[in-house]
């Protein structure tokens, strides 16, 4: 189980590096009026969503230690609104640059819960 969980940590950091990634790369673009969602961003949402399911699952199936389950739920949120976000926009060109800035900052703001809140 700890193999499959390591796994799943990786794959989730390579959703998150692809979805931040996929935002970096169209801030010019977002100021010019042009920003749109790129694939990569949906991936990484994707990866995100499924990665974050399936750590919690095992973690809760292996009994490895207590989950706080306030914090998956703040998480939880944040990866469904970015996730409705990237697919609602997805083709629309240009997207909202709200939208854009929207799913660059609730992605860093699920950085920050994942990695302050104990």
């Amino acid at each position: 189980m700890d193999i499959l969980r390591i796994i799943l940590v990786i794959l989730h950091f390579v959703g998150l590096a692809s979805l931040l990634g996929g935002f970096l790369v169209q801030v010019k673009a977002i100021g010019q009026g042009k920003g749109t969602v790129v694939r990569a961003m949906i991936d990484g949402a994707l990866t995100q969503l499924v990665t974050g399911l399936l750590l919690v699952a095992t973690i809760e199936i292996g009994d490895l230690y207590d989950v706080n389950n306030w914090k998956i739920a703040v998480k939880l949120l944040i990866t469904v609104v970015i996730t409705v976000l990237v697919f609602v926009y997805r083709k629309k060109v240009p997207a909202p640059s709200w939208a854009l800035w929207a799913i660059g900052g609730l992605t860093l703001a699920n950085i920050v819960v994942a990695v302050a809140w104990r």
